[in-house]
């Protein structure tokens, strides 16, 4: 038989979705930002009672503070309940955390963030055009270099 894993608590679900769920920069949200966000949807919550629930001190919060904070973090609120959601969900934040982490990186370049803010300057039918051109620079360069393992 497989052994069970012990379900996880609200507490370190919702310290998960702090720590895989941030700002574009990369840091955490603070619990006044979240509480501020959720407010302005006409649901009550204060800071305080968001890291009670983040480190346990509560741990049972009404459907409308579960659904406000699944929406804020962009979950289903089957996150907080149903470990198999909790996999799944935490599964696709991390992949979409190594995407965002790839972008990062790449436009931090100067030239890149150049190449972006003209594109943005441009009609669409102009940008798409740039778009096909970059792209058949790019396949010819590879084709020279020769296949690339992903």
């Amino acid at each position: 038989m497989g052994e069970s894993r012990p379900r996880r608590s609200l507490a370190d679900k919702l310290d998960a979705l702090f720590l895989r769920v941030t700002r574009p920069n990369g840091q955490e949200f603070t619990y006044e930002e979240v509480a501020t966000a959720i407010q302005t949807t006409g649901v009550t919550i204060s800071q305080s009672y968001i890291w009670q629930l983040r480190k346990g001190k509560k741990d049972n919060p009404t459907i409308k503070h579960v659904q406000a904070l699944a929406d804020f973090f962009g979950v289903p609120p089957a996150y907080f309940f149903d470990d198999e959601a909790t996999d799944r969900v935490t599964q696709q934040l991390d992949h979409l955390r190594a995407e965002q982490e790839r972008l990062r990186e790449i436009t931090a370049d100067d030239d890149v963030q150049l190449v972006a803010m003209r594109a943005s300057q441009m009609d669409p039918a102009t940008r798409q055009m740039f778009a096909d051109l970059m792209l058949s620079v790019v396949r010819g360069q590879q084709a020279q270099r020769g296949p690339e393992v992903p």
